[in-house]
């Protein structure tokens, strides 16, 4: 990997920094307060071309890789990463991209990144959350049509979205269980479909988060992702990979923000007789947070910059998630105890980022299962 940015790599995470200063900062700490999604800033971003910057030309995207999606999200999470969020309005555009029919892309993808339509992807479920063969959701044939019965839980724009890739079983007799599952496009205008908007989360409040619930949602056959039944588990899992590295740069984003704000306090906060920046223990602190942030940036850049070269590596994509996401909480920590008492009023930023911080630990697979990935991966059989 060429450890240096490309120019054109350069401007986009440029251009994200000055939209995220100029537009996200000023209005994040109400956002996390009213607990609702920026849709403002969406449209905002939208429009400058940061949301699903991999989506194809041909269906109004910029045909970027993940690797400019990572810096786009580091940018906005390094603001704020309740706002930050509105990147995830593409959430599960991705399987569409790789797996739709030509008809399901040319009709769902180009209003994403207009800013016409917000997608989900609906997976976890009360009981089946890392242990993804616990969905329980049913996709039945009735005709020309599927009726769908189940219920979800914690999906990310589950009561904002257009429309919804759902994760359920298709084919329960199946021999192979990984040959059950399908992943099913459906419109939240259909009838039987309720969302219920989640409130009181400990951070990234701006970030719509629902339970979800299915009571015979009639939606057409042709909606069956790539048309053909018993390829959602193979599909879903390439869509984590995605989004575990995207999650990780969300850590990184997270940690990089906090590390900025500990560096500006520390120049002026005064201590017997001089700014606390003088003092070698705050020096030390600052060099390990740093060092942090760096080794999870370059280990989340290169498994990014892999996935784009056609090269899927789990180990380093765990690898990239786990330490990410211990960096932005172990970072935010830090920096709250340099802030000393004022970090614990939300009159600083630095007490939404630490709140904000532990959700990259817990989403997109939690840090046991990160480290039980690496471990396989390093034992293989024996």
């Amino acid at each position: 990997m060429n450890f240096e940015l490309s120019k054109e790599q350069k401007d986009i995470k440029k251009a994200a920094r000055e939209f995220a200063e100029g537009e996200i900062r000023e209005v994040a700490k109400e956002y996390d307060r009213r607990e609702e999604f920026p849709k403002d800033l969406w449209r905002k971003a939208c429009e400058l071309g940061f949301v699903g910057v991999y989506i194809k030309e041909e269906n109004g995207g910029a045909d970027l890789g993940l690797l400019e999606c990572c810096l786009i999200t580091e940018e906005f999470w390094r603001v704020d990463p309740g706002c930050g969020c509105v990147l995830l309005s593409s959430f599960g555009a991705e399987t569409l991209q790789n797996h739709g029919t030509k008809e399901q892309k040319e009709k769902y993808l180009p209003p994403i990144p207009a800013g016409e339509a917000i997608m989900g992807t609906a997976v976890t479920e009360p009981d089946a959350g890392s242990d993804i063969f616990g969905v329980r959701t049913t996709a039945v044939k009735d005709g020309e049509d599927y009726l769908i019965n189940g219920s979800k839980i914690f999906i990310t724009n589950g009561t904002i979205a257009n429309y919804l890739a759902v994760f359920c079983i298709t084919n329960p007799e199946a021999k192979n269980r990984y040959d059950r599952y399908s992943i099913i496009m459906m419109e939240t205008d259909r009838a039987g479909f309720e969302a219920s908007k989640i409130k009181g989360k400990l951070g990234i409040r701006a970030s719509d988060t629902a339970e979800l619930a299915f009571s015979d949602v009639r939606v057409p056959i042709g909606n069956l992702i790539g048309g053909k039944e018993g390829k959602g588990f193979e599909q879903i899992m390439e869509l984590f990979n995605m989004n575990r590295v995207v999650a990780a740069s969300q850590g990184v984003g997270v940690g990089q923000g906090a590390l900025d704000q500990s560096i500006a306090h520390v120049k002026k906060r005064q201590a017997f007789g001089s700014a606390i920046g003088k003092f070698q223990a705050v020096q030390f602190k600052l060099a390990e947070m740093a060092t942090m942030v760096e080794a999870a940036r370059v280990l989340t850049y290169q498994a990014a910059w892999l996935l784009d070269n056609g090269k899927t590596d789990p180990k380093l994509i765990a690898m990239a998630k786990w330490l990410s996401g211990e960096t932005g909480v172990r970072v935010t920590d830090d920096a709250l105890q340099l802030h000393g008492g004022y970090g614990y009023i939300n009159e600083y930023d630095i007490e939404r980022f630490y709140r904000d911080a532990k959700i990259v630990e817990i989403y997109e697979a939690t840090k046991e299962m990160e480290k039980n990935t690496i471990a396989r991966q390093l034992l293989g059989r024996f």
